[in-house]
């Protein structure tokens, strides 16, 4: 399939598209909104001239936050763009960053949205996170010599066959890209075969790594946990948790309150649309719970807290003593194992961690990473630890160390966009 006949397909299955975006707004509201933006009409007033840069959703918003900001300092006369597809994505970004950067939701990959977008924001650099590859998007910027960079850009084994599969549309998009920054020499590999440029294609390692914490997070943490009369109760959080694992913490919850009754679970699942539903799951299933976002007083008489927030993650993970990571226990492939670790926290996990396979293995290696498969196993490997604190202690310093040991990526990722826009 090449680049025309995909522009065909899209058009035609443009009805799909709206209707998928209607049952996600019955799911989650938010999706209802801005919905011009999608097609490039009704965009917010754009400065033109700087950079664009493009974080899907949530996580690549945290990911490519330090970068912004570097690109902020190196570069102030110069406005920077950051467009996501997704309502948690554009919260967070605004969060993050309120009004020093313009924002507004990537428009779909149509040839005459991406080029009503791009002369609307005339960008002298486009920076695309990781592996979120648009055609049409990446092209329109060729045509206007516009370079375009993949940051912190990753290639599996499984979704490199994916590609592959379409050669003839893939291989040209690659080919049209003018940085590949990728994380380990195996995806720079991929890239190649797959038909990347050589010359364009670098190994910066992972800018997940260069992940700073303020010391005045930690001491907040401690502050409210003091508040709760819980500095001496076990906690544990369980986080970016998907459909079908939270029945999993939840038992071994269970579990571990007949060894631990004063023990105190902070669940978080991944999506919002999800936060009410997770919170009647507890109810359900007899735990006496409360929800962040409603400010409840988290007492003795508590058993899990309900992360209903957005933004707070890492203040939560400094709330717990061990946390468990989710999208893991079911097949989603994992999420960010580094920010529990930055923390100085215990990290575990389920099996499915191929979005993190190299930094996992790291983690694995060095200690900092403990991986179960159910809920009695997850049970067991909180209460191992809330039961030696050494261990803890030997993790906490295990995880730090690799981060330490990889840092530096962001810097090597800045050098090669200083390149492009000079």
């Amino acid at each position: 399939m090449n680049r025309t006949l995909y522009t065909l397909l899209f058009h035609l299955g443009l009805p799909l598209v709206l209707l998928r975006l209607l049952w996600r707004a019955w799911r989650a509201p938010a999706y209802s909104r801005r919905i011009g933006e999608r097609f490039a009409f009704d965009l917010p007033p754009l400065r033109p001239g700087g950079i664009w840069v493009h974080a899907v959703s949530v996580g690549e918003s945290i990911a490519a936050a330090p970068m912004i900001r570097q690109l902020m300092t190196r570069y102030p006369q110069l406005p920077i763009t950051v467009t996501c597809m997704t309502p948690t994505g554009s919260e967070r970004i605004q969060a993050l960053f309120g009004d020093s950067v313009q924002h507004c939701y990537l428009p779909y990959d149509l040839p005459w949205a991406a080029a009503r977008f791009l002369d609307r924001v005339q960008p002298k650099l486009a920076v695309v996170m990781e592996t979120e590859l648009w055609p049409n998007h990446i092209h329109q910027c060729a045509r206007r010599g516009i370079p375009v960079a993949l940051a912190n850009a990753r290639l599996s084994e499984r979704s490199a066959g994916g590609y592959a599969r379409f050669a003839r549309l893939t291989a040209p998009m690659l080919a049209e890209l003018s940085l590949i920054a990728v994380q380990t020499e195996a995806e720079a590999e991929r890239f190649r075969q797959l038909g990347a440029r050589r010359e364009c294609v670098e190994v910066t390692g992972s800018i997940k790594f260069d992940l700073t914490i303020d010391p005045a997070l930690l001491a907040r943490a401690t502050e409210l946990r003091r508040q709760w009369a819980a500095l001496e109760r076990p906690l544990w959080i369980a986080a970016s948790t998907h459909a079908g694992e939270d029945e999993i913490v939840l038992a071994a919850h269970r579990q571990l309150l007949a060894r631990h009754p004063q023990a105190l679970l902070i669940l978080v699942p991944r999506h919002p649309e999800r936060f009410a539903a997770v919170a009647e799951l507890c109810r359900k299933e007899g735990f006496a719970s409360v929800r962040r976002s409603q400010g409840e007083a988290v007492g003795a008489g508590i058993d899990v807290l309900v992360g209903d927030t957005m933004g707070e993650l890492l203040f939560l993970y400094a709330l717990a003593d061990v946390a468990f990571v989710g999208g893991s226990l079911v097949p989603n492939g994992g999420h960010n194992l580094l920010e529990p670790a930055a923390l100085g926290k215990p990290v575990l996990s389920g099996p499915h961690l191929f979005n993190f396979l190299e930094i996992a293995a790291q983690l694995r290696d060095a200690g900092a990473l403990r991986e179960v498969s159910n809920a009695a196993e997850l049970a067991s490997a909180v209460d191992a630890l809330w039961s030696d604190p050494a261990m803890i202690e030997l993790m906490r310093n295990a995880g730090l160390d690799v981060l330490k040991a990889n840092q530096g990526a962001l810097e090597r990722l800045l050098a090669g966009l200083e390149r492009l826009l000079r």
